[in-house]
């Protein structure tokens, strides 16, 4: 009985170690490809968030921003705030992000509770960098970014079309209320 307890307890953490991880997926979706030569310098500053499926972590929030800032040891400073509209009540979570492998490729992994990293891929921008479509690891998760308020209609069906042929359903999508 002793050595099937020995055999029991890594096994056992060998699985929940393999379930963390596969939570914490840091990939990019079939299909999606982060923009390349991508300016690190020019994304970073204040985001409004346009668009985004129904994640628990921001149900019922609208006038959703990120903020990035550069870290002096070379990640970004990811400070994400909104308004819970039910609890009526401002709501402010600190990240960080890295780059999966260099600057030029806009792909990213975040965290927000270490040590889980989830997949932040930027797969489409405008020239001035004033609008972002945002991937996450998987087709649940996607945003719509903007330096304003609010996004021209050629911007909102270009990344909605992309946002389409890649798979996401984009008719979920919450359009966020900034007043």
């Amino acid at each position: 009985m002793k050595t099937l307890q020995k055999i029991a307890i890594p096994v056992s953490l060998g699985i929940l170690g393999i379930f963390i991880l596969n939570s914490c997926s840091v990939g990019i979706p079939k299909g999606a490809t982060a923009v390349q030569n991508f300016n690190a310098e020019k994304y970073l500053g204040k985001w409004y968030e346009i668009a985004r499926f129904d994640y628990k972590f921001e149900r019922n929030m609208d006038n959703v921003t990120a903020t990035y800032t550069q870290n002096p040891n070379g990640t970004i400073r990811v400070d994400n705030k909104g308004y819970n509209y039910v609890k009526k009540e401002w709501k402010e979570s600190i990240g960080e992000a890295k780059f999966v492998k260099n600057k030029n490729e806009a792909r990213l992994k975040v965290s927000f509770f270490k040590p889980f990293w989830a997949g932040y891929n930027v797969i489409d921008i405008d020239d001035n960098y004033q609008y972002a479509l945002v991937a996450g690891s998987s087709l649940k998760y996607l945003w719509i970014l903007s330096r304003t308020k609010e996004i021209p209609e050629s911007i909102r069906q270009r990344f909605l079309e992309k946002a389409r042929k890649i798979g996401y359903k984009t008719e979920e999508l919450i359009w966020v209320r900034h007043n």
